[in-house]
C-alpha cells in the first residue's frame, strides 16, 4: 500500500512564509521547526512576496452578471484557455529546472501533482526529492573558507582545498566547488563571462575609472556577503557612501533574494537623499529590473563593476573585512536575531566611534556631516 503524500494549507504555508519573512532563524532551522524541506520556506516566502500586492487590489467585483455564458462563449473559452496552456508550457521547459521545480504548487485544489509535473516536463520523483541538510562539517568548511577568501580573494576551488587540507580537512574539489557556490563566492581574477546576471537583465558599464570622488552623496555602493550561524548562514547586504565610507543602511536575510536589497536602498534613499551614482557588482539581485527601476525613478546613474573585478568595489570589500574580523568572527551567532542586535551595534560603532585611518583618524560620520560628532552621554 503507498504512503499518502502530505498536502500542506494555505494556513500553514502562510505560517512558514512570515516565519521566514521576519529573518530571525535559517532557513534550515525553519524548515526543521515545522518538519518541511528548506527548498519549501524559499518557494512559499517568494510567493508570498509575489502575491501580496494581489491583497490590497480591490476586494469587490462589479455586480454580479444575470445571464449565463453561452455554449459559444464557453467553446471559445476553452479554445483560449488550450492555447494559452501550450503557450506556457512550452516557454515553462525553456526557463532551468530548479526554476520549473519552483513552480510546483502541492496541494493544488484543481491541478494535481502528477499533471503539474506532466506541464513542466517534470519526473515526479525530482519532486520529492529531499536533499540531506548539511552536515556540521560542512558548516566547518564553510566558516573556514570564508575567512581565506577574505585574505586572499583570489583563491579558486584547486588552492582552497589545499588550504583546508592543511588545516586536518580530508576534502577533494568537488567539495570545495559546492560549497563555494553554495556561499555565492568565487575566486576573483580577470577572466570572460565570469558573473552571469539574470535573464533579460541589463549590464551597465563601469562609471568610476578616473572619476575623483570628493564629496559625500556622489557615489553609493552595495554588495552582499554571506554570515556564518550557529546552524546555517544568513545574507548582509550594505549601502556605503564612497568618499566617507559611512554605511547609510543595511538588511539581513535568510534568502538571496532581491526583496530585501529593494529595502537597504529605499531606507538609504529616505534618509540620506540621492546620490549622483550608484555602483554594484552584476549579481542577478542588482541587474534586476526591480532594483534598477529605484534607481531610475530618482534619476541615479548606475554603475556595475567590470568581470570579476575585486578593485572596483573595493570599499565594500574592505567593510566586509572590518565587520567579520571585528564583528562576525568573533561571536557565535545563535539566530538572526542575535545576529541583527550585533550587527546593530557594530554598524553604529563604525560610523560614530570607529577611526578610520585613511580618513585621517575621523569617524565616517564626522566626514559625511562635515563636522566633529558629538555623542550623547
Amino acid at each position: 500500500m503507498s504512503k499518502k503524500r502530505k498536502q500542506y494549507s494555505a494556513s500553514f504555508k502562510s505560517k512558514v512564509a512570515l516565519a521566514a519573512l521576519k529573518g530571525d532563524q535559517t532557513t534550515s532551522e525553519i524548515a526543521a521547526r515545522f518538519q518541511i524541506h528548506p527548498a519549501m520556506v524559499s518557494t512559499w516566502k517568494r510567493e508570498l512576496l509575489e502575491n501580496a500586492p494581489d491583497l490590497f487590489e480591490g476586494k469587490k467585483k462589479a455586480g454580479k452578471q444575470s445571464d449565463e455564458p453561452s455554449t459559444d462563449e464557453l467553446y471559445r473559452e476553452i479554445g483560449r484557455l488550450t492555447v494559452e496552456r501550450d503557450f506556457l508550457s512550452r516557454k515553462a521547459r525553456s526557463v532551468s529546472r530548479q526554476q520549473r521545480l519552483a513552480m510546483i504548487e502541492r496541494g493544488h485544489p484543481q491541478v494535481s501533482l502528477s499533471r503539474q509535473c506532466e506541464l513542466l516536463k517534470l519526473s515526479r520523483s525530482s519532486v520529492y526529492y529531499v536533499p540531506r541538510e548539511q552536515c556540521q562539517e560542512d558548516l566547518d568548511l564553510m566558516y573556514l573558507i570564508d575567512q581565506q577568501h577574505l585574505e586572499t580573494p583570489y583563491y579558486g576551488s584547486r588552492k582552497m582545498r589545499v588550504h583546508l587540507q592543511h588545516q586536518g580537512y580530508r576534502v577533494n574539489r568537488k567539495r570545495v566547488q559546492r560549497l563555494m557556490r553554495t556561499m555565492g563566492i568565487q575566486a576573483v581574477y580577470p577572466r570572460p563571462r565570469t558573473s552571469i546576471p539574470g535573464d533579460g537583465h541589463k549590464v551597465y558599464p563601469y562609471l568610476l575609472t578616473g572619476l575623483k570622488i570628493d564629496r559625500p552623496n556622489q557615489v553609493w555602493a552595495t554588495d552582499i556577503s554571506y554570515i556564518p550561524l550557529a546552524r546555517g548562514f544568513m545574507c548582509l547586504v550594505a549601502i556605503i557612501d564612497w568618499y566617507s565610507r559611512k554605511v547609510l543602511s543595511w538588511r539581513v536575510s535568510n534568502t538571496m533574494d532581491t526583496d530585501f536589497c529593494i529595502d537597504a536602498l529605499e531606507e538609504a534613499l529616505q534618509r540620506h537623499g540621492t546620490p549622483e551614482i550608484f555602483n554594484t557588482d552584476q549579481g542577478a539581485q542588482f541587474t534586476s529590473e526591480a532594483f534598477t527601476g529605484v534607481l531610475k525613478e530618482h534619476g541615479i546613474r548606475i554603475s556595475m563593476d567590470g568581470k570579476g573585478c575585486y578593485h572596483d568595489n573595493i570599499f565594500v570589500e574592505r567593510l566586509w573585512r572590518s565587520v567579520k574580523h571585528e564583528c562576525v568572527y568573533l561571536t557565535a551567532f545563535e539566530d538572526g536575531r542575535h545576529l541583527k542586535l550585533a550587527l546593530h551595534r557594530y554598524f553604529r560603532h563604525y560610523n560614530q566611534t570607529r577611526y578610520h585611518q585613511t580618513l585621517d583618524y575621523q569617524t565616517p560620520d564626522e566626514v559625511y556631516y562635515g563636522q566633529p560628532i558629538t555623542l550623547a552621554a
